[in-house]
């Protein structure tokens, strides 16, 4: 079986299998995939008629995403059981990550062990864009704070603008350690910048959607996304300089206001993180969405 490397030339094939049916975790987009290149080595097959989606780094190998295309047959898991074992050292780690809750079943049923990963968190885009009511008092509170003392422009990314982008996440990542001492968080934001750095350099081939927001000339606000289905934008990135009060409150309403032909927004999950729970759920999302972890049921779920 000849595993391809993940390219942008790949986009048209992943989108065919990704549009078969509808997905709700934003993992299910080209863009979630293809800016992990450089962290993780990212290859594909089709097996079964079904696209696999391949992640490994120096841990180990792992299915990214559901097989994509038609049911989840027991031969087609088979293989790719099969071909994890044969990239692992240790069989331990061969699984399958972000399978969706409609699918769970699908694998119990053919004697497969379904753990729960994390959840995305998504929210009505009309409650983001107006924030109404009591529940976001304070969120319109600090939006309004931003809009009153700061003159400002929100503007639509260029590609021009991504060196001062980058430059905003990392003051933005040194502020959120002086406050946040966890070295999984830190290694998260490293990773994360890997993955900006990636999103940004292939910006538009990647579809994305993107806005800053300067304030003295200066890029100090960056929020982008992409279309995870026809009722559902996801945000990807919101970066903003957190010694401006309101700032952050701002950018996000004012992106969510722009997304008119959107029901919903997932903001992604928390990484397990509980300060990113925190913030998401001060959002009061609509619904959660869970990703499972499949597994042989002789695997210790700890793996």
């Amino acid at each position: 079986m000849k595993l391809h490397n993940l390219s942008l030339k790949d986009k048209a094939l992943f989108s065919n299998y990704l549009k078969l049916c509808r997905h709700e975790l934003s993992t299910y987009a080209f863009q979630n995939i293809y800016i992990w290149k450089g962290l993780f080595q990212i290859t594909w097959a089709i097996i079964e008629d079904r696209l696999c989606v391949f992640f490994q780094d120096k841990i180990g190998s792992f299915l990214y995403l559901a097989p994509l295309g038609g049911e989840k047959k027991e031969r087609a898991l088979k293989k790719i059981f099969q071909i994890l074992d044969g990239l692992n050292k240790n069989k331990d780690v061969s699984r399958i990550e972000n399978v969706e809750a409609p699918d769970a079943p699908l694998y119990q049923a053919l004697g497969y062990d379904c753990t729960l990963k994390s959840y995305d968190y998504l929210s009505l885009r009309s409650d983001l864009a107006e924030l109404r009511g009591v529940r976001f008092k304070s969120k319109r509170s600090s939006f309004n704070y931003f809009s009153k003392h700061y003159e400002f422009q929100y503007l639509p990314f260029s590609p021009e603008q991504k060196k001062p982008s980058l430059e905003l996440y990392d003051c933005w990542t040194k502020q959120r350690e002086s406050k946040i001492n966890e070295p999984l968080y830190q290694a998260m934001l490293r990773d994360s910048r890997h993955c900006l750095r990636n999103a940004l350099d292939n910006y538009p081939s990647l579809n994305l959607v993107a806005r800053v927001v300067k304030v003295n000339s200066r890029i100090k606000g960056f929020t982008c996304g992409f279309k995870l289905n026809d009722d559902t934008f996801s945000i990807l990135y919101e970066t903003t300089d957190l010694s401006i009060k309101g700032l952050a409150q701002f950018i996000f309403r004012a992106f969510a206001r722009e997304l008119k032909d959107y029901k919903y927004i997932n903001i992604m999950d928390d990484s397990g993180l509980q300060n990113l729970k925190n913030v998401k759920l001060s959002y009061h999302p609509a619904r959660l969405i869970p990703a499972y972890i499949v597994r042989r049921k002789d695997v210790p779920a700890h793996s």
